[in-house]
This record gives C-alpha cells, structure tokens and sequence, in this order.
C-alpha cells in the first residue's frame, strides 16, 4: 500500500494545532486494512490520567506483523497517538521532536524489560503481546522521502531519558502501560503529570521496520495506513 507523503503535514505537527473540537472522526474506507481503519481518535483526562482511544473499522489489534526471526528488518505494527507535548514532559530531552504514544506488536525483539506481558516467567520474550510506548519522532529522509522515523540517540551521546527507557539507541520509553482491546476499539491509559492543560492529538496506525543493518536510524516508518485527520494536524484536544 503507497505510503501518504507526511513531509508537509510535518510542519502542521509542529506548529500550536488548531482546536476542531475534543475528538477526531474519520469516514470508513473500504481500501483500507479494516483493523488499521481508523474511525475515531478521543482522548479524556480525569487529572493526571489521560486515557487515549482509537476506534477501528474491525477487531483492534487482531493482525500482528508475521515475524522474520532477527532484529534486522524486523516489522512492527502501531496504533499511535502523535501529541502536542514537548518530549520533556515524560522525560526525555526537551525539543526533540514529535512525542507520540503507541501500541505496538513486534514479535522478533523485546523491548519492554521491566515487564512481562504473556506472563510466562520471562519477561525477555514479550514482544508479540500489544504493549505501550513513548517514542520521539522526527523527519527522517533516510527512511524515504517525507518519511518519519522513532529517533536515534548517536554513540557518545548522552540525551535526558525516562527512569523506565529499556535500554535501545532510541528515543523510546517502556512505562508498562497496557493497552486496553476490546472489540473495535484500543485504549491506553498514562499518567501525564504537570501536563499543559491544552493537548493536541491525533490517531495514526502505522507499519514500521528495524532497518537491515539496525542502524541509522534504526527505526523508520515504513507504512501509513491511516490518519485520523488526514493530514498530521492534530486537531484533537483532549476533553
């Protein structure tokens, strides 16, 4: 499936969003992958909890990516929630890009050390069952023209990262936030506290690949399936 360009909708990410209302609703498209269709995106905030959902055109995190058995070109499916915040907010380096939270299924690595989801004993095998993370975006010609990529931390760099990073080269935290799949929809529940009272946000489900020589950068988008907003606006503001 053609991947949508996102090099002009970077700058609307970027910039203060314009406020369309709390959610964002999007017509079914039968020529989308039902379980990655998205038909709406909300997110609520009861204090420091803000729970984001994603509503789908089929059953939510029913396909998982088939595995290839190595790190090096492993795929990754993602429901994504994109957000005004700064990084800093969930401690990482300040200014670094697009914070996101997502819900992802990659069955060849685990990347979620603190924590084991399939509840077997070991928590280094977990990496299948839908679990969450923070990542940090930013345009990433490497992956493509337009294309966006979770961001590398370079060797001998030392950025600011979250108590619960697990570890990679990247701008990725593991906080152990489970994702909530019922039916259509998919939900995840953070605690955001001394947020800004104004968030935006939008709703993305994408495909995404560790690159064959798991470096530079070591995790790109590779595919957008959907855009809540249609264009990266994050028109979302969370009630």
């Amino acid at each position: 499936m053609p991947r949508p360009s996102v090099s002009l909708s970077l700058a609307a990410m970027l910039a203060a969003p314009a406020a369309f209302g709390a959610g964002i609703t999007s017509p079914a498209d039968p020529a989308k992958r039902a379980t990655f269709d998205i038909l709406a995106a909300e997110a609520s905030r009861d204090g420091d909890a803000v729970t984001f959902r994603m509503t789908l055109a089929a059953t939510a995190g029913s396909e998982r990516p088939a595995p290839v058995g190595a790190l090096a070109g492993a795929p990754v499916h993602a429901y994504v929630w994109p957000t005004s915040l700064d990084p800093a907010t969930v401690g990482f380096e300040g200014g670094t890009g697009i914070l996101a939270l997502a819900a992802t299924s990659h069955p060849d690595f685990d990347d979620t050390p603190l924590e084991d989801e399939d509840g077997d004993g070991d928590p280094k095998n977990d990496g299948g069952p839908w679990h969450s993370h923070w990542v940090v975006l930013t345009p990433s010609e490497e992956c493509g023209p337009g294309a966006l990529s979770v961001r590398d931390i370079p060797e001998g760099e030392t950025p600011a990262l979250p108590k619960t990073w697990p570890g990679l080269p990247l701008f990725i935290d593991s906080p152990g936030y489970v994702p909530a799949l019922d039916a259509d929809t998919v939900a995840v529940t953070v605690t955001l506290q001394g947020a800004p009272a104004d968030i935006g946000f939008d709703g993305v489900t994408s495909a995404l690949r560790v690159n064959a020589n798991v470096h530079a950068p070591l995790l790109c988008v590779t595919d957008v399936f959907d855009v809540a907003s249609g264009d990266l606006s994050l028109p979302g503001k969370v009630e």
